[in-house]
C-alpha cells in the first residue's frame, strides 16, 4: 500500500479554498475595477459618481485610459475630461480620477490647475 504525501501544507490549502470562496462573494463593481486597475478612482470621486448616477462603461473605460496614455506622451500632468454624461477631473501622471460631476453640473464650474482637456463623444 503505498501512502502520497501532500506538496502543500495543509493551511496554503485551506487558505486556497477561503480564497475561491471569496471570489464569488466579489461584486460586478469591484471585478471590473480589478480588471481596470491601470485607472484609479479616488474613494470621492467613487462617492460622487454614485450620488450622481453616473456610470462609465467599460468601452468608455478602455477609451478614457487610451486618451490618458496619449496625454501623458504629451506631458499633461492633470485634465478635464469631458464625455456625453460626465466629466471628470483626473491625475494623468498616476492615472486616477480625482472627482466626478454630471455635465449640468460641469456647466457651472470654472476649472483650474489642469494642463490639458480630453474630450469623448
Amino acid at each position: 500500500m503505498k501512502i502520497s504525501h501532500l506538496n502543500q501544507h495543509p493551511l496554503s490549502l485551506i487558505s486556497k479554498t477561503k480564497e475561491q470562496k471569496n471570489i464569488h462573494k466579489l461584486s460586478f463593481k469591484e471585478i471590473f475595477e480589478h480588471e481596470h486597475s491601470s485607472i484609479k478612482v479616488s474613494k470621492h470621486a467613487k462617492q460622487r459618481m454614485a450620488d450622481r448616477g453616473i456610470v462609465i462603461g467599460e468601452n468608455q473605460w478602455n477609451i478614457i485610459d487610451e486618451k490618458m496614455k496619449e496625454a501623458r506622451h504629451k506631458g499633461v500632468n492633470d485634465s478635464l475630461i469631458i464625455m456625453d454624461q460626465a466629466a471628470l477631473i483626473v491625475n494623468v501622471k498616476n492615472s486616477t480620477v480625482i472627482t466626478a460631476m454630471d455635465r449640468e453640473e460641469a456647466a457651472t464650474q470654472i476649472f483650474t490647475n489642469i494642463n490639458g482637456t480630453i474630450i469623448i463623444n
